[in-house]
C-alpha cells in the first residue's frame, strides 16, 4: 500500500466490479417490515455456567470463598434462637453430682439452662414486639398454668405449695411456650431433636458400658442395671433418654427418601441408630419404658404407612423368635423381668407391690380432698395417713459410683394419679385436656398432610384430595419438604405417646423433667405452630412482607382506615414453579418492592 492511499474500505460495503458483479450480484437492501408482522427473536441461550443465578450460587457456596467469608457463611447458617433449647439438652450429658439423697432440690446445669432458654424467649418477644401465641395456643398451654395457680392458692399450706407451682409451671408452660416460640422452621426441629438423639446415644453407651463391665446399678444382687450417667437415684433417667432418642430414629429413618430416589446413608443410619438404642433400653430393665417405646414405635409405624407397620412388626418378631429360641437370648435377669409384666396381678415383686400401695394411696387423698387437691408438692406430707402397712418406707439403690441408701418413696409413680391427689379434678381435666388437644391437633395435621399428598408451605395452596394435582405438586422440592414435614410429625405424635404411655408407671422428678419439658414443647409446637408448615426459617424481607397488620379491618372502611393494602395476602399459588410468563407489572415491579397502590394508601 502507497504513501498516498486512502483510508481503507470495507469489502463488504465497497461496490463490486462488473465482472464480479456478474459472479456476485448485489444484494437488494431489504424493505423495511411493520413491527405487528415481525417475527419474534428468539434469544440467544446463554451457557449453563454463565447465568446470573448460576453466578451468584457459585459465589454464595462456602467452597468459593475465601477462609474468613466462609467461616462467616458458616456463622449464618447456625440457627442461633434454638440454641439454648440445644444446650437444655445436651447439658444433661454431664454426669449427675447428687452424692445423696437428701439436701432439699436438687439444681442440675440443665435447669439452669432452662432458665436461660425462658429468659432468652422473652427478650425476644420484647425485642419484636410481636403476638407470642396463637388464641388456640395460648388456651391449650395456659390451662395448666392457672389449673397449678389455683390448687396452689386453695392449698393446705400455700407458701409450701409454691415450690411445686415454680416446677409444674416451668416443665409444663414455661418451657414449652419457650421451644414453641423459638422454632421458626422444621430445619429448627431437626437440630433439638437431633441433639436428643445425640444424648441418647451417648447415655445408652455408658449404659451398655456399664452392663459389660459390672459397674452399673444394683440389680438383682449384681451391678449390671445401665444408669447411664445419672446414677442409681435415677434409674429411670437413662430409659426415658434412649427411648426418646429410638422414636425420633425411627421416625426420621423412615421419613427419608428410598434408596433408588436418594442417598442410602441417612436412611441406614437413622434405622441401625433406632435398633441400636434398643440394646441400652433392654439393660436399664425398666419395665415403664419398654411398654411406652413398643407403644410408641407401633404409632410412629402406622403413621408411616400400614402395610409397612405390619411388614416391620412381622420381621420383628421373627427376629426375637430367632433371637430368643435359636440363640438362647433373653435367659436370666432380661427374661425374669420381662415374665415379671405378665404377673403383676398374680404373683407381684416388692417393687409392683410398693406401686400398688402408692396408687391406692393417691385415690384415697384425692377423695378426700376431690376438687383441687391437697397442692402441689402435698403429697408426701398426706402419703403415710392413706397408705396400707404393707407399703416400705423407701427403696434400697446402690452401685454405679454410689454407696448404698434408701431413697424415699415421695411420689405415686403415676403422673395422672399425682396431679389429680394434688391439683383436684381441676388440674387433672387441664393437664389431660392439653395433652390430648396436642395429640389430636398433631394427628389431625397429620392426616392432613397425607391427603393433601404434599406440604401446604408459606404462600402456597394445599391441593384439595378431590382436585387434579398440577404438575408443580411432583417437583421434587415439594415431595422433600412433604417427606420432611411427616417425618417431624411423626416423630412428635410418637414422642407425644412415648410419655403418655410412660406417665403411667412414672412422674416426673429427677434430671431428665427438663427434658421431657423440652420433648412436650417439641409436640405442642407441631400441634399448634404455624411455623411446622415451613421447611426453612424466613428471611427478614419475607418476615416484613408477611407481617400481620395490628388491628383486623373494620368493614365499610377503605384500606388507610383497615388493612393497608400492601400488607394483604395475595391469592396462594400452587407448589413449584411459576407455570407462566410474568405479567409487564411484575416483569416491572421489582422483588420485595410494595404494589401500585401503596402510594395511593399513603396519599
Amino acid at each position: 500500500m502507497g504513501q498516498g492511499a486512502g483510508p481503507a474500505v470495507d469489502p463488504d460495503s465497497a461496490p463490486r466490479s462488473a465482472a464480479h458483479g456478474a459472479r456476485h450480484p448485489a444484494r437488494p437492501h431489504p424493505l423495511p417490515v411493520p413491527a405487528h408482522q415481525a417475527p419474534a427473536r428468539t434469544p440467544a441461550r446463554t451457557p449453563a455456567h454463565e447465568t446470573p443465578a448460576h453466578q451468584a450460587l457459585a459465589h454464595e457456596t462456602p467452597s468459593h470463598l475465601a477462609p474468613a467469608q466462609r467461616a462467616r457463611a458458616v456463622l449464618r447458617a447456625v440457627p442461633w434462637p434454638v440454641l439454648p433449647a440445644v444446650a437444655t439438652v445436651l447439658l444433661l450429658c454431664l454426669p449427675d453430682q447428687r452424692g445423696d439423697v437428701g439436701g432439699g432440690p436438687h439444681v442440675t446445669p440443665a435447669d439452669l439452662a432452662s432458665v436461660g432458654l425462658v429468659g432468652y424467649c422473652a427478650l425476644r418477644l420484647l425485642r419484636d414486639r410481636a403476638r407470642p401465641l396463637t388464641r388456640t395456643a395460648a388456651v391449650v398451654l395456659g390451662a395448666p398454668a392457672l389449673a397449678v395457680a389455683v390448687a396452689t392458692v386453695a392449698a393446705d399450706d400455700p407458701s409450701s405449695a409454691l415450690a411445686g407451682f415454680a416446677r409444674c409451671t416451668q416443665i409444663f408452660v414455661l418451657v414449652p411456650i419457650a421451644v414453641v416460640l423459638l422454632l421458626r422452621s422444621r430445619r429448627d426441629f431437626r437440630w433439638v431433636a437431633g441433639a436428643v438423639v445425640v444424648l441418647a446415644v451417648v447415655q445408652g453407651a455408658v449404659g451398655v458400658r456399664q452392663y459389660v463391665t459390672g459397674t452399673g446399678a444394683s440389680y438383682a444382687g449384681r451391678d449390671v442395671r445401665a444408669v447411664g450417667t445419672f446414677g442409681p437415684l435415677d434409674v429411670m433417667a437413662m430409659a426415658t433418654t434412649v427411648g426418646y432418642g429410638a422414636v425420633i430414629a425411627l421416625s426420621v429413618g423412615l421419613a427419608l427418601p428410598p434408596t433408588r430416589t436418594g442417598a442410602r446413608w441417612p436412611r441406614r443410619a437413622a434405622l441401625c441408630c433406632a435398633a441400636a438404642l434398643l440394646v441400652p433400653l433392654a439393660l436399664s430393665f425398666s419395665r415403664g419404658a419398654w411398654i411406652a417405646t413398643a407403644c410408641a414405635g407401633t404409632v410412629v409405624l402406622f403413621l408411616h404407612g400400614a402395610r409397612r407397620a405390619l411388614r416391620v412388626m412381622a420381621a420383628l418378631a421373627a427376629a426375637a423368635v430367632l433371637a430368643v429360641c435359636g440363640l438362647g437370648v433373653g435367659s436370666g435377669l432380661m427374661a425374669e423381668r420381662l415374665d415379671s409384666i405378665t404377673r403383676v396381678s398374680a404373683a407381684p415383686d416388692r417393687s409392683v407391690t410398693d406401686r400398688y400401695s402408692l396408687w391406692a394411696a393417691a385415690t384415697d387423698i384425692w377423695r378426700d380432698h376431690p376438687v383441687t387437691g391437697v397442692g402441689p408438692k402435698g403429697f408426701a406430707a398426706h402419703r403415710d395417713g392413706h397408705a396400707s402397712i404393707g407399703l416400705s418406707a423407701a427403696s434400697d439403690t446402690a452401685g454405679a459410683g454410689h454407696a448404698f441408701q434408701r431413697e424415699p418413696l415421695l411420689s405415686p409413680h403415676n403422673m395422672y394419679l399425682l396431679v389429680l391427689c394434688e391439683q383436684g379434678l381441676i388440674g387433672a381435666v387441664a393437664l389431660l385436656g392439653c395433652w390430648s388437644a396436642l395429640l389430636l391437633c398433631g394427628l389431625t395435621r397429620l392426616s392432613a398432610l397425607r391427603r393433601a399428598g404434599r406440604t401446604p408451605l408459606p404462600g402456597h395452596a394445599a391441593v384439595p384430595p378431590h382436585a387434579a394435582m398440577p404438575p408443580q405438586a411432583a417437583a421434587p422440592e415439594c415431595a422433600g419438604a412433604r417427606r420432611g414435614a411427616t417425618g417431624c410429625g411423626a416423630a412428635a405424635v410418637g414422642l407425644l405417646v412415648w410419655q403418655a404411655v410412660d406417665f403411667l408407671y412414672a412422674d416426673i422428678g429427677g434430671p431428665t423433667t427438663v427434658l421431657t419439658s423440652v420433648v412436650l414443647g417439641l409436640a405442642a409446637w407441631w400441634a399448634l405452630s404455624p411455623a411446622a408448615l415451613r421447611d426453612a426459617p424466613p428471611t427478614p424481607g419475607e418476615r416484613a412482607s408477611t407481617a400481620p397488620a395490628s388491628s383486623p379491618p373494620r368493614a365499610g372502611l377503605r384500606p388507610p382506615y383497615g388493612r393497608p393494602a400492601f400488607h394483604t395476602a395475595g391469592p396462594a399459588r400452587p407448589c413449584g414453579p411459576p407455570s407462566g410468563p410474568p405479567s409487564p407489572r411484575q416483569a416491572s415491579t421489582p422483588r420485595g418492592c410494595p404494589n401500585a397502590n401503596a402510594e395511593e394508601v399513603r396519599r
